[in-house]
């Protein structure tokens, strides 16, 4: 038999549960949704020009059709960022590709210079590849005593 006061305990119970279970079980959630847009801004840097060093020439000395030398070089990446070298040429020449005419009786045109080798493509920064080249001397039907003993100057651009 259940008493009233039983039955008014379990009236409690199952009152309490259920506001419980209505406020915890709902959950109170609300939101905005919304869109917005905004600008805002990076900056690029720039190519820096490659550094191209020679080293010294192997092989016999220059002479009217004979033995070639092979020039080592190095070209550098200075820049701060990766950079593709396409390729390097490499000229008898005077300062900023001007044609060499400092020694009487020997100019550029007694001179062939090789294609160079080189690894093209990308250079990190800071990095360096490594190429070589070739010089001859022509064997022309002109008096060439002027080229006698004279150091000939290359001009390396890579780019």
């Amino acid at each position: 038999m259940t008493t009233s006061r039983t039955r008014t305990h379990r009236k409690k119970k199952i009152t309490a549960v259920t506001a419980v279970l209505i406020v915890g079980g709902s959950g109170a959630f609300a939101f905005w949704s919304s869109m917005g847009a905004g600008t805002g801004a990076v900056s690029t840097g720039t190519s820096t020009p490659f550094t191209v060093t020679s080293g010294l020439a192997t092989g016999g000395p220059l002479t009217p059709g004979g033995p070639t030398q092979t020039v080592p070089f190095t070209v550098t990446n200075p820049g701060t960022g990766s950079q593709n070298l396409a390729g390097v040429t490499v000229a008898v020449a005077g300062p900023a590709g001007t044609t060499w005419t400092e020694v009487t009786g020997c100019s550029a045109s007694d001179y062939t210079v090789g294609t160079p080798v080189v690894t093209a493509g990308q250079i990190a920064s800071g990095a360096s590849v490594s190429g070589t080249v070739t010089v001859a001397m022509n064997n022309l039907s002109t008096n060439q005593d002027g080229c006698k003993n004279v150091s000939v100057p290359l001009y390396f651009s890579a780019r």
